[in-house]
């Protein structure tokens, strides 16, 4: 149920840290007034009638594109996702679902959910809802959701074609509160070393990680490796909550100011947990907004070491602001700098693509002039200007191309390859992910491919082999178990997870 997640993660690299509602109209004032004569001139008398909406829509966006790449309006329809992705739910079926050859092929039931309370299972087809017949249709994953989503308390009726059944199943499946969740995983690496996986900031956030550690914790863990790659970033005050469980009372935070805004500064209490804790930040290009207030704090308060590549350099504050419609503007009002003083927000470049296509044509990783340059609370040189700097960097391999793994991923085959591969070990009642070979795998998935395009030639080196191979197993026991499993599998061959432990 994640197609929303591609806007709502625009959303919060574009739209920024997000503070809180702010209830109040924008004022209106003699400088806006021509702006609204020209547009009731030509409501008025254009040629053409005009979708008032939509036009208004694009007025808005065209403003607040010349402020900075982080301004942003949302239209009412595209709210209310982004809102349910931040607040942590939404109200649905609760499955996972891919599109797999036209069909709305359930991954897992979301456990607690009311599709796995009523029996549906990985691997079952969804045919029909409400008699209209969704297989085959050419549906697209907005149409799923539309489907399947609704008011918490009212019913949907679907039926499901499982492998091995002749009759399709009939299902009445009662929506409830389904969680999502931004806490991917949290194991234990080695005997002390733990792992979080945290994907962006949401109202839950906190609450889920300190549920992680507790487990963690009766597991033994005494070092800890927090991984923010690809966290685009979220509510800035979730960050500062993970920041003073870590940091000791008193230390600085964040501090954020604004034209119009005063200096706000946000210090660690006395009520941080994790003060003892051994902790290793992982980030990387897209590493955004509060994943960079929460490495650069930790970074310069010596706290813990960062390592991987120089993230995304988003130093900007949105506040949101509701219109009388319920849309919303998130605007830029304030600039947030790490303890040091760091202000990590990047050039915003010749226009919005090259803003954010910059993080994919860097060259000098750690090349900064002496402008730029800030001490950590002991001493130690950190650098401005372009997000953060890891203190140790993972150097990118330009022998290695992903490219043939990146076209299968956008084909959909691995998935549908790894749910037949979780469908056949079920059967087999698998007990244990060291029975699937990667090796095996990897040869079942090159037949796989053949039947899906016989053109197509797989051929990858020895290292994209390897980690491909890995991601096939890991995939397939996602399926079988959960994202804890897939995280533990995938560690074993990632060169930044590697690399922490080596540094503990």
């Amino acid at each position: 149920m994640k197609k929303w997640q591609p806007l709502v993660y625009a959303l919060l690299i574009s739209g920024g840290i997000l503070i809180g509602n702010i209830n109040n109209n924008p004022t209106t004032s003699q400088n806006n007034n021509k702006i609204n004569g020209i547009l009731e001139l030509i409501d008025n008398h254009y040629v053409d009638t005009l979708n008032t909406a939509d036009f208004e829509d694009k007025t808005i966006n065209a403003i607040l594109n010349e402020l900075d790449p982080h301004s942003a309006y949302i239209p009412i329809k595209k709210y209310q996702a982004v809102e349910e992705d931040m607040q942590g739910s939404f109200s649905g079926i609760g499955v996972q679902f891919n599109i797999i050859e036209d069909s709305i092929v359930v991954v897992s039931p979301i456990s607690g959910g009311p599709s796995e309370k009523l029996g549906i299972q990985s691997g079952d087809r969804i045919v029909t809802v409400e008699k209209e017949d969704v297989a085959s249709t050419g549906i697209k994953n907005e149409g799923v959701i539309k489907l399947l989503r609704g008011e918490k308390g009212t019913t949907v009726n679907i039926s499901i074609k499982r492998r091995g059944q002749h009759e399709l199943m009939p299902f009445a499946i009662v929506r409830d509160d389904i969680p999502l969740y931004s806490v991917d995983a949290g194991i234990m690496l080695e005997k002390d070393i733990a792992y979080i996986k945290i994907n962006r900031f949401a109202a839950t956030t906190y609450q889920e990680m300190m549920e992680k550690v507790i487990l963690l914790q009766n597991k033994g863990m005494q070092k800890l490796i927090l991984d923010f790659r690809g966290n685009p970033g979220g509510y800035l005050h979730i960050a500062n909550q993970i920041c003073d469980e870590f940091l000791t009372e008193g230390e600085l935070i964040v501090f954020t100011e604004g034209r119009n805004r005063t200096k706000q500064e946000t210090f660690a209490t006395q009520n941080g947990q994790l003060q003892d804790l051994k902790i290793i930040a992982l980030i990387d290009e897209g590493s955004a907004s509060a994943s960079e207030i929460v490495s650069g704090a930790l970074q310069d308060n010596d706290r813990g070491l960062v390592i991987g590549r120089r993230s995304f350099g988003k130093g900007l504050v949105q506040e949101q602001i509701a219109l009388n419609d319920g849309s919303v503007v998130r605007l830029t009002t304030q600039r947030y700098y790490t303890p040091s003083g760091r202000c990590i927000q990047k050039d915003y470049g010749k226009n919005e693509k090259d803003y954010y296509l910059e993080k994919y044509s860097r060259k000098a990783e750690n090349e900064y002039p002496d402008s730029l340059k800030y001490t950590t609370k002991n001493g130690r040189t950190v650098y401005g200007g372009g997000g953060i700097t890891p203190d140790i960097t993972i150097e990118r391999d330009s022998t290695v191309n992903y490219l043939q793994i990146n076209k299968m991923v956008s084909k959909g085959w691995i998935n549908e390859f790894c749910l037949q591969e979780s469908e056949h070990h079920k059967k087999g009642n698998i007990q244990h992910h060291n029975q699937i070979n990667t090796q095996e795998i990897f040869a079942k998935y090159k037949a796989f491919v053949k039947q899906k395009d016989a053109d197509f030639n797989l051929k990858l080196g020895a290292t994209e082999k390897a980690y491909f191979s890995n991601l096939l197993k890991a995939t397939t026991c996602r399926n079988l178990w959960d994202n804890d499993m897939y995280y533990s599998i995938l560690s074993a061959e990632d060169e930044y997870i590697q690399k922490a432990i080596s540094e503990f």
